[in-house]
């Protein structure tokens, strides 16, 4: 990770994976951007020790405003990543502003916390600490007790509050404001998890099907992962990576298992828990908070970006999961262009090389959170907000819905052809037919054009054709679109597939292919628009792993997370498929063996196959309304 943007990242909104222009001034900057001056005139700062049923104390300081005539709502975030600065200091780091401005000039009571056992709380640290179903004592704790009490002492003792809580979180506090929502406390009565991580195994930030995302985890958790000597206010060193090159450093690096024998030292206890479970066993699904999320009270407005690489999985199964446990509950959902906590860090108009035409963060700023909040905690209002506002790529347009994803999709099959056709009817050729690729462990597939030690927060729309020539990369390309499609909810994968091999991966990558003349550039440009990989030993089960067999054609089939994209006139489709994406995700070594104990030697070459034809039509399946 670059030396200081990690540590910016984790303070501001709990970022994995970094890299990103500087943060610009927030929306309507007259109206709503603060500094320390201002912070100074209209606000006083108190740190508390706020203790729990157990008797831990967690560390908490307080924003109030000055103007002690009239009550205040209390706004709450919890988090792992530090609520510095301790002192006396009226101001807080400037860059964590950008998520807070619109609540300060409202006037809000401002709450951080220090989560159990992080920096100056008290207590032991757990990572995605579980949810206790079943609480029979003072001993029995979780996220939910924490903020439970959290709350309850805040109502009682801080001065001029109204009573009316809200809490909110992005990324890792995004899980903490889910866990609050459970069981909640009576005052609290507005929640946004913006980002949340839900399920560590499959889909949030470590595991993708089960593989490991080796780039945005080996940085992050070498400065997040060291047990804390007592209560400390200053965050480990990080890593420092011997070269720019990314790519280079983690494919000399070699097998997992030279992390710990070469860099970790056995000193990063999560690691060696991610490392010990290597199956989607009781570990994980004791940290897996969706099934918990059952009869919310609290108003509900989950917030999540189309292109954040870490917790889009996290942001569209938690609106779906509480609207499935939850029914008559207040639950919405907001979708916009944004990558992981984009909505507060930058205007929201592009990403990368990809605009979308407008201040995206705006919109969501002063026509959704805002309102919210107010409305809920403040009266203040008439609350119209959507059940679901989900801005269209593509189109660049904004949307309402009446549930996510919408009723009345039908799913429309996108066939892989001979020559790297691709189609929407099937290639009506009856005899057997594949398109193949060597996959060499040794040369994987990159990710990403740039030279980094970071996962770059544009590869999520980068322009794939830095690849497209790979003789390990297959290519499949529609004709020119006619008229414009769009598509909505998730992207299905059928593949049918072999392997020369034991184990291996398929990563498939949906691009929408536009003009050069729209990129003011002479060649097209291939945009990603999703991207994902599977490991084939998850097929039938993340729980009990099997070895494929060598030339033995298989189904294989996942779900692409949610899109919400209009493929213009002009433009074609493009998907692409390979067994690498490196180091996104770390190396199969194509043999059925435990990767995170793999030696070098177990990594060998294996011949790929995409069966196109007869009984085999691999086809990626779209939906889109009727």
């Amino acid at each position: 990770m670059r030396t200081l943007s990690l540590i910016i990242a984790l303070f501001i909104v709990t970022t994995m994976f970094i890299s990103c222009k500087p943060a610009e001034k927030p929306f309507s900057e007259k109206k709503y951007f603060v500094d320390d001056s201002y912070l100074e005139e209209n606000y006083s700062k108190s740190n508390h020790r706020i203790e729990m049923r157990d008797g831990i104390k967690l560390h908490t300081i307080v924003y109030s405003p000055n103007d002690t005539s009239i009550e205040y709502p209390i706004l709450i975030l919890r988090t792992p990543y530090s609520i510095g600065p301790y002192g006396d200091s009226t101001g807080y780091y400037a860059h964590r502003r950008y998520a807070w401005n619109h609540y300060i000039k409202e006037h809000y009571i401002i709450v951080y916390q220090d989560v159990r056992g992080r920096f100056m709380s008290e207590g032991e640290y757990v990572n995605m600490r579980p949810h206790l179903n079943e609480k029979s004592g003072a001993a029995d704790i979780d996220e939910s007790t924490d903020t439970y009490d959290t709350i309850d002492w805040l109502v009682k003792n801080v001065p001029n509050n109204n009573g009316n809580v809200g809490l909110f979180g992005i990324s890792y506090p995004g899980f903490y404001a889910s866990a609050g929502a459970i069981d909640a406390h009576p005052a609290l009565k507005a929640v946004s998890p913006q980002a949340p991580i839900a399920d560590w195994f499959n889909g949030d930030d470590w595991h993708h099907n089960g593989a490991l995302a080796l780039g945005g985890s080996f940085g992050f958790m070498y400065v997040f992962g060291p047990e804390r000597n007592g209560l400390t206010d200053s965050w480990p060193a990080e890593f420092q990576f011997p070269t720019k090159d990314g790519y280079k450093f983690f494919l000399e690096m070699g097998p997992l298992k030279n992390v710990n024998e070469n860099y970790y030292h056995d000193k990063i206890p999560f690691w060696n828990d991610i490392i010990t479970h290597g199956t989607y066993d009781e570990f994980w699904k004791a940290r897996n908070i969706l099934p918990h999320l059952k009869n919310i009270k609290p108003a509900t407005l989950v917030v999540g970006g189309w292109f954040d690489a870490e917790n889009l999985n996290g942001a569209l199964k938690t609106y779906q999961t509480i609207e499935a446990n939850s029914p008559g509950s207040k639950n919405n959902l907001v979708m916009g262009p944004w990558y992981h906590g984009g909505w507060v860090r930058c205007a929201g108009d592009s990403l990368g090389d990809i605009s979308f035409a407008s201040k995206t963060r705006d919109f969501y700023a002063e026509k959704i959170i805002l309102p919210f909040f107010n409305y809920h905690l403040k009266g203040k209002g008439n609350l119209t907000i959507p059940e679901a506002s989900i801005f269209i790529t593509g189109s660049n347009e904004w949307k309402e819905f009446d549930v996510w994803p919408p009723n009345g999709l039908v799913d429309t099959p996108l066939y892989l052809g001979p020559n790297g056709a691709l189609s929407f009817k099937p290639s009506g050729i009856d005899k057997l037919d594949y398109a193949e690729y060597i996959s060499d462990p040794s040369n994987p597939v990159p990710f990403t054009a740039q030279v980094t030690t970071d996962v770059p927060k544009p590869y999520m729309v980068e322009d794939q054709s830095f690849v497209a020539d790979r003789e390990d990369v297959l290519v499949f390309e529609s004709r020119i679109l006619e008229e414009d499609l769009t598509v909505l909810g998730k992207i299905g994968v059928d593949l049918f597939v072999s392997t020369s091999g034991t184990d291996c991966d398929f990563v498939v990558k949906v691009i929408d292919v536009i003009p050069g003349e729209e990129m003011n550039r002479e060649d097209e440009y291939q945009m990603m628009l999703r991207g994902d990989i599977f490991r084939a030993k998850f097929r039938n089960s993340m729980e009990k792993p099997e070895a494929m067999v060598p030339g033995e054609v298989t189904n294989l089939k996942f779900d692409l997370n949610d899109v919400a994209h209009t493929f213009k006139k002009g433009h074609k489709i493009m998907v692409q498929i390979q067994s690498s994406w490196f180091p996104l995700f770390d190396r199969n070594p194509q043999k059925f063996v435990d990767i995170y104990s793999a030696d070098e030697s177990d990594f060998q070459k294996a011949t790929q196959r995409i069966y196109l034809s007869g009984d085999f039509p691999s086809q990626i399946v779209f939906q889109k309304s009727e």
